[in-house]
């Protein structure tokens, strides 16, 4: 027998939300009495209910229906594939857009603000997105980018503001109904992330609708979130990070996201968790960074805060300490920095091992005291996962919650699959017992020396024990005799610069040697592991907006191929040539 709705008119209307868990669950919290903020924008000043929020994404769908040209409107009536780009940083019209997206039943394609508009222009292309929502800040931006498409892939396209429909008159709860029609496909594409584009142009990882709820309630299960939890968004929201871990889950458990998008300014932050403590209403539970974050922080604090008198700096501290969890994500911390923050905390930063087309697959557990120094945690359950070589190797897996494609690119995706269907993350771990560590990139974290194989971030890790050493990258750079040479990219931690130091080196970085430094890693390293190149720069190693370090970009560009005539390349000469296997 046919399903009833094929029978009946299609239950529709300006008031008619789709029948999916995400927006059930979202009406539910819009009727709860008394209402709370479901999302506080500390820098456009908004602090907005569920109902409210709702009021406003009903609105802004409106709004884009009546943007549409026929054709798309009909494609989305036939439920096929369409997608709608965001340029918006993480804040209240973000969400109005990404939530507004979701309730059309089209897939969101979030671009970050930062982006110029002919690198804007690839992902609208890429996507083939109908129309852009853009923010109240980006609107010139977003007139540039319209004209760009329209003269050269399509006409239609247009820009949609999200900030006339916000903060729209406030529906009753009553007022707004959830379709009795079919719920949408779960495995339809519900949210486009683009990878960092490292080994090549950026792949948009077709997320399915899967991950907007069931995904999400995954990670909220973990960390155990609730209705009375704050998180504390700064991260981007165009990538995996922002999106999976600190949005949709927060969101789905009735949690206030307090968002403050743009620069990272660790003054301000410092203040704001000292806030949580001072005023018991604006207490944070949950805080999400990536180690240049948690770097910056530490160094406000031991340039400015330590020298506060005690009582004063006692709030910083327990500002630091109010949080159930901080989380820390994209890459892994290096651990002088989770040592700083584990003493002052009075507990561990959380970390975790994933990537955009699969989801966290390691997790360490909250208040988890167990996991080894430096473990990305335990398998996640329910996570098919395999190392290539047994308890090493490439990590392959396949988890509920992968990616559904490469957008438009079926070559790319077949490609990153192995021939049992695991995708291949590129990414080399070692297992013992029950717990997983990242050894690295396979393609740029495993270097080749006089037929060894050496882990860079083994190296990192010992140069960022050094005290001097504020970060630390490492890479292979070709050499005709040994295949690969190390190479070692360096900035100082000038908090760190004693007197012992500054007697022994000298009073700036130009006097640190390569020697210097493979003398103090000497009882830390095999003496083929040591770095035979090394270079000094001021300030912090070059991040992309997530904060990671691209090395296939920052090695050639800092050791070239001709690093031999660069005077900034300091080099070590051997002595006595070093055995080979």
């Amino acid at each position: 027998m046919e399903d009833r709705t094929f029978m009946v008119p299609k239950h529709a209307g300006h008031n008619v939300l789709p029948n999916t868990p995400l927006f059930s669950r979202l009406l539910r919290f819009a009727g709860r009495k008394p209402p709370r903020i479901a999302i506080d924008d500390v820098r456009s000043n908004h602090q907005r209910t569920h109902l409210e929020l709702l009021s406003d994404v009903l609105a802004l769908r409106e709004t884009i229906l009546n943007a549409l040209d026929p054709g798309t409107i009909e494609a989305l009536e036939r439920r096929d594939e369409v997608y709608l780009a965001i340029i918006a940083a993480g804040g209240y019209e973000y969400t109005v857009a990404m939530l507004a997206t979701l309730a059309l039943g089209a897939a969101a394609v979030p671009i970050t603000p930062a982006l110029p508009v002919e690198e804007a222009a690839y992902f609208v292309e890429k996507s083939r997105a109908s129309l852009v929502l853009v923010s109240s800040l980006d609107l010139e931006k977003c007139c540039k980018l319209e004209k760009r498409i329209n003269s050269t892939s399509n006409e239609h396209f247009k820009g949609v503001p999200i900030g006339p429909c916000t903060l729209t008159p406030t529906l009753g709860a009553t007022d707004i109904i959830i379709s009795s029609d079919r719920a949408f496909e779960e495995n339809a594409p519900g949210v486009v992330i683009f990878t960092s584009g490292t080994t090549g142009p950026p792949k948009g990882a077709v997320m399915r609708r899967a991950f907007v709820f069931d995904s999400a309630m995954s990670v909220a299960d973990h960390y155990r979130l609730t209705e009375d939890d704050v998180m504390l968004h700064v991260l981007p929201v165009h990538h995996a990070t922002g999106v999976g871990i600190n949005f949709f889950p927060f969101l789905i458990v009735g949690s206030r996201i307090e968002f403050r998008s743009g620069g990272f300014d660790e003054v301000w932050m410092w203040e704001r968790w000292k806030e949580g403590v001072v005023s018991p209403r604006r207490r944070l539970t949950f805080f999400s960074g990536v180690p240049t974050i948690y770097m910056r922080m530490r160094r406000h604090y031991q340039r400015t805060l330590s020298k506060l008198p005690s009582e004063e700096l006692a709030r910083y501290i327990a500002g630091a300490r109010q949080f159930r969890a901080c989380l820390c994500g994209t890459s892994a911390l290096p651990q002088p920095l989770n040592e700083f923050w584990s003493m002052l905390m009075q507990k561990r930063i959380v970390q975790r091992y994933g990537a955009t087309e699969f989801g966290a697959v390691f997790k360490v557990h909250l208040d988890d005291k167990k996991t080894p120094d430096g473990s990305v945690g335990e398998l996640v359950s329910g996570i098919d996962l395999k190392l290539s070589e047994g308890d090493e190797g490439e990590i392959l897996v396949k988890s509920p919650h992968m990616f559904s494609k490469y957008l438009y690119d079926p070559e790319a995706t077949a490609r990153a699959h192995d021939a049992d269907g695991y995708f291949r993350t590129g990414d080399i771990a070692r297992r013992e017992g029950k717990y997983y560590w990242i050894i690295g990139r396979a393609s740029l974290d495993i270097i080749k020396s006089g037929g060894y194989k050496i882990s860079a971030l083994d190296i990192e890790r010992e140069l960022l024990a050094l005290p001097y050493v504020a970060e630390a990258m490492v890479v292979g750079v070709l050499d005709e005799e040994y295949g690969q040479r190390v190479a070692a990219l360096i900035s100082l931690q000038e908090e760190e610069l004693t007197d012992a130091f500054l007697e022994t080196y000298g009073s700036n970085e130009s006097i640190l040697t390569i020697e210097d430094v493979r003398r103090d890693l000497r009882n830390r390293l095999a003496a083929y592991k040591l770095p035979t190149l090394l270079r000094i720069v001021d300030g912090e190693l070059p991040k992309t907006v997530t904060g990671k370090v691209q090395k296939k970009i920052l090695g050639p560009r800092f050791f070239p191929m001709d690093y031999q005539t660069c005077s900034e390349v300091q080099q070590w000469v051997q002595t006595r040539p070093l055995a080979k296997l």
